[in-house]
């Protein structure tokens, strides 16, 4: 996860205007044991009137993040105000250790870029060797306790619909960094080709990438050193597969029933815009981090978003109840046939909302144990893999518990087997 992941058919531009071709490459890199000045020349890089005789350039870093350095670089002239400061800040963020294995670098530019089209994020002012550089989103983060206010998770909830809406989805190939080469030491087209077969062709019938092609890509790049290894990483290619049966078909919004989706809506992803002159007018909030976003069922990026409602510590008893969730849905889906209509009048038709919520309803009921096993599979990965001070093992395992306990509970088994229902599912199954 992020504070706030050459590969395409379409990777190099051309398709929807959308490529990183024209964006600025500064060829340096972002040293965490040399912060402030390797930060101080990516800045000047892309800045460099910032280097003048009045200039008072700091750095604030951000914390609230378990995978990338993330840094809001200020330059507090004399004179300016604080918001006069912010409207020129910089976000500075350099990717985790080794998070190239998971993450699509290519592709997140790509989703920046396209995103910036639709007015959905801040401009992207460079890309650097090991992360980029945009402009700050003046706002408030959100925290997790704030996602539980109505006024901001309605908020969050038309801002999602938007982006599902309005943000078409780009097909491509599912990057990944599989070594697959002769004994030589040269490369093996055939052996590269038929890996990304098998995973793009995770879930027929869905243009990669997708949900599905990453967890694929996650679970073909988890450890496999030790024999535990090896048979952990058979038991999540059985559950993937169990899931693509069940869930990879069914029906949803979009195109081929996926939408161009977050997947990381955690609380420092969500910013607060500053509220205008009105102070009665709803809130309006912004997305940033756009490293996991790829197409995906809105029932997926909306069961996981209110899994975040229990933060890094999944306090499992204030995820939403079904009340709460209905509430949100709802707007959501106000929100989300409203903005078709605006963009293409006469495309949402005659639409039954009240039906739409309930389809919904039940949809992201049946998600609400996928987003464990997919972060669950991530905090594998990076166990191995970051230089973060983070118990990833722990969290790893706690994530993919709620894998296993939804599956227990949808199965009948837990009930069966005389256990108590755990405090997740008794949450998700309250009322108001």
């Amino acid at each position: 996860m992020a504070v706030g992941r050459e590969n395409g058919v379409h990777a190099n531009g051309g398709h929807n205007g959308v490529g990183e071709d024209h964006i600025r490459y500064v060829p340096l890199s972002y040293d965490s044991a040399n912060s402030d000045d390797s930060a101080r020349r990516l800045v000047f890089a892309i800045r460099p009137d910032w280097q003048g005789p009045d200039s008072k350039v700091e750095f604030v870093r951000f914390t609230d993040g378990i995978t990338n350095t993330l840094l809001k670089a200020v330059n507090k002239r004399p004179g300016l105000s604080k918001d006069e400061v912010d409207k020129e800040a910089i976000l500075l963020r350099a990717y985790g250790h080794g998070t190239d294995l998971i993450i699509d670098r290519h592709r997140e530019t790509q989703n920046h870029e396209l995103l910036m089209k639709h007015g959905l994020a801040p401009e992207l002012l460079a890309r650097f060797e090991n992360g980029m550089m945009y402009r700050f989103i003046q706002g408030a983060v959100t925290q997790p306790e704030d996602l539980r206010k109505p006024d901001i998770y309605k908020a969050v909830a038309r801002r999602l619909a938007q982006w599902h809406a309005l943000v078409p989805c780009i097909a491509g190939r599912t990057g990944h960094s599989r070594k697959t080469s002769r004994a030589d030491g040269s490369p093996a087209p055939a052996a590269a080709d038929e890996f990304q077969r098998a995973l793009d062709g995770v879930a027929p019938g869905k243009p990669p990438p997708n949900l599905w092609t990453v967890m694929q890509k996650w679970i073909f790049a988890l450890p496999t050193d030790t024999e535990p290894q090896r048979a952990r990483q058979a038991e999540l290619q059985h559950e993937l597969q169990r899931l693509v049966a069940e869930l990879s078909q069914r029906p949803g919004l979009g195109a081929n029933g996926l939408v161009f989706a977050h997947c990381d809506l955690l609380s420092g992803n969500v910013i607060v815009l500053p509220r205008p002159t009105d102070k009665a007018a709803d809130p309006t909030v912004a997305f940033i981090d756009y490293e996991y976003a790829t197409p995906s069922p809105a029932a997926f990026d909306i069961a996981n978003h209110f899994a975040e409602w229990g933060g890094f510590d999944c306090d499992f008893s204030v995820l939403p109840t079904r009340a709460q969730r209905r509430e949100f849905i709802a707007e959501y889906i106000d929100a989300y046939f409203g903005f078709l209509e605006a963009k293409t009048p006469g495309a949402a038709g005659q639409v039954d909302k009240p039906a739409e919520v309930e389809r919904l309803l039940g949809e992201v009921d049946l998600y609400r144990g996928v987003p464990g096993f997919y972060w669950g599979i991530w905090a594998l990965i990076q166990a191995t893999i970051s230089e973060i001070n983070f118990d990833y093992a722990s969290y790893a395992e706690t994530r993919l518990g709620e894998y296993y306990a939804w599956r227990a509970e949808a199965s009948g088994e837990r009930e069966k087997s005389g256990k108590e229902m755990p405090l997740r599912e008794r949450r998700w199954a309250q009322a108001e």
